[in-house]
C-alpha cells in the first residue's frame, strides 16, 4: 500500500465523458449519471483499507446528496489481475453487501482514471450542474479512523455546490492507497 494524496482542485475543469459497465451489467456515461445539481465521481476499490474504513460514511453521504439533486458514481480502476479482491465479481458482491446507493463501474483499461488524473482510492471529484469541477478533497476530517463529530467536508462542499454551483475555496486533499496501475 502506497499512501498518496490528491492534487488541489482545478476549479471549473470540465468532466470528461466516458462509457463504463456497472456491476448491474448496464453501461453508464456522464449524461446518464448527472444529477440536477451536480455529480460526485469517486474512484474507489474493494481492497483499499482507506476505502474500507470509510465506506459506510460514503454510503451515508451519497444517499443524502441524492436528496439535494447530486448523483454519485463509484469507479474502480485498479489492475484486477494483480488484486483479486478488486475483480468485477467481487465488485458486484461489495456493491450488493453494502447496498450501494450509486452505480459502481469498472474502468478495465484504466483510461478513465488516467484521463481524470485520479491518483488514489478514494479520490473524489465533485462537479456542479454544468459538470465543472468544484471539489477535489477528502471525505471528512477524521480521515481513515472515524471520529465523532468530524466535519463532513465532502458532504458540506457538495451541498454548497448544489445551491451555489461553486465549491469551497479551501479544500484538504483526500488520502488513500495509490491506484494499482498496469505494469
Amino acid at each position: 500500500m502506497v499512501r498518496t494524496e490528491t492534487p488541489i482542485c482545478e476549479f471549473d475543469l470540465p468532466a470528461i465523458d466516458f462509457r463504463l459497465k456497472g456491476v448491474d451489467d448496464q453501461y453508464y456515461d456522464l449524461n446518464s449519471l448527472k444529477g440536477e445539481n451536480g455529480l460526485l465521481i469517486m474512484f474507489i476499490c474493494n481492497h483499499c483499507p482507506y476505502v474500507k474504513s470509510i465506506i459506510s460514511r460514503i454510503i451515508r453521504d451519497t444517499s443524502e446528496l441524492k436528496q439535494a439533486g447530486i448523483n454519485s458514481v463509484g469507479i474502480m480502476s485498479n489492475d484486477q489481475t494483480e488484486y483479486e479482491e478488486d475483480s468485477f465479481e467481487n465488485m458486484k458482491k461489495m456493491a450488493l453487501s453494502h447496498n450501494f446507493p450509486f452505480p459502481y463501474l469498472v474502468d478495465e483499461t484504466q483510461e478513465v482514471a488516467r484521463t481524470y488524473g485520479a491518483v488514489c482510492t478514494p479520490d473524489f471529484f465533485g462537479y456542479n450542474n454544468k459538470l465543472g469541477l468544484q471539489y477535489r478533497g477528502r471525505l471528512d476530517e477524521s480521515r481513515k479512523e472515524s471520529v465523532d463529530g468530524a466535519k463532513r467536508e465532502l458532504f458540506e462542499a457538495m451541498k454548497q455546490i448544489s445551491k451555489t454551483g461553486r465549491g469551497p475555496d479551501h479544500q484538504i486533499p483526500s488520502m488513500g492507497c495509490s491506484i494499482k496501475w498496469f505494469e
